[in-house]
């Protein structure tokens, strides 16, 4: 959606607007870098200080993060987003774990009595996908692989706000699935190919208790493994603060012939 000239009442309000609307309709992807000052003081027509006043809202409400010297990313697609961020930045990884298990378990349900032959496709697509992050080696691939994986069960589920919520787990996720691959633990335990096969198999057959079994055994699973203690501490990596995990995860094997296994 391009940007427009904005009219000349209540400029900071219609920028914020016109911003949020960007970000919420994903022209303005989280992760990425939003166009430089001038050049929004160009698509908007607007004054300088009424586009920094406008952008200073949005990283009020965490919706953008400025970085030195680097530019102002998008943080959050909306500021409920931004406050659930927040939120599950404070969570440990288990307390962030159980809340994800939580909205899982119905997603897969809803998603078997809900599900369309598109859905179908997606998920079998997303399933091939995240074996071959696996088998590549490539841990952040992997956990991008296995996100992906989920979020598309949460679509099949066709509950936009279920939907939405676990789109906003998403920074909490990435930290709770790498304490997970990191952990010393068979790779069947860590890669749960059977566990997620087992999701899929069930919503194509519309088996709404079924899927949600295999959702809760693949999430019980990975819990016990972020409960299990610490070699150093004795600290479970449920301990450890949702957003404070690091991405040096180095012990995905690059030959995965152990392919059988898996992960959350």
């Amino acid at each position: 959606m391009p940007l427009r000239s904005t009219a000349r009442t209540s400029l900071v309000d219609l920028v914020i607007e016109q911003l949020e609307r960007l970000i919420a309709e994903g022209e303005w992807e989280v992760g990425t870098k939003i166009p430089a000052e001038p050049v929004l003081v160009e698509q908007l027509d607007v004054g300088r200080n009424t586009v920094r006043e406008a952008v200073r809202a949005l990283v009020h409400t965490g919706m953008l993060e400025p970085r030195q010297g680097d530019g102002t990313y998008v943080r959050a697609r909306s500021d409920f987003g931004a406050a659930v961020q927040r939120r599950l930045r404070r969570a440990e990884n288990l307390e962030a774990y159980e809340v994800r298990a939580s909205l899982e378990r119905d997603a897969a349900r809803y998603a078997a009595e809900r599900r369309t032959d598109a859905d179908l496709a997606a998920l079998r697509g997303a399933l091939a996908e995240r074996g071959r992050a696996w088998d590549s080696g490539d841990v952040a691939a992997f956990i991008d692989a296995d996100m992906h994986f989920h979020r598309t069960v949460a679509a099949a589920a066709h509950n936009s706000v279920l939907a939405e919520l676990y789109e906003h787990l998403g920074d909490a996720l990435h930290a709770t699935l790498q304490a997970v691959v990191r952990t010393p633990l068979p790779d069947a335990v860590r890669h749960q190919l059977h566990a997620h096969t087992a999701i899929v198999d069930a919503i194509e057959a519309r088996d709404a208790d079924a899927a949600e079994r295999a959702a809760l055994a693949h999430l019980t699973e990975a819990m016990d493994a972020l409960r299990e203690p610490g070699p150093d501490d004795g600290a479970g990596a449920g301990r450890t603060p949702a957003a404070a995990t690091t991405d040096t995860i180095t012990d995905i094997p690059a030959d995965s012939s152990g392919g059988e296994g898996d992960h959350a």
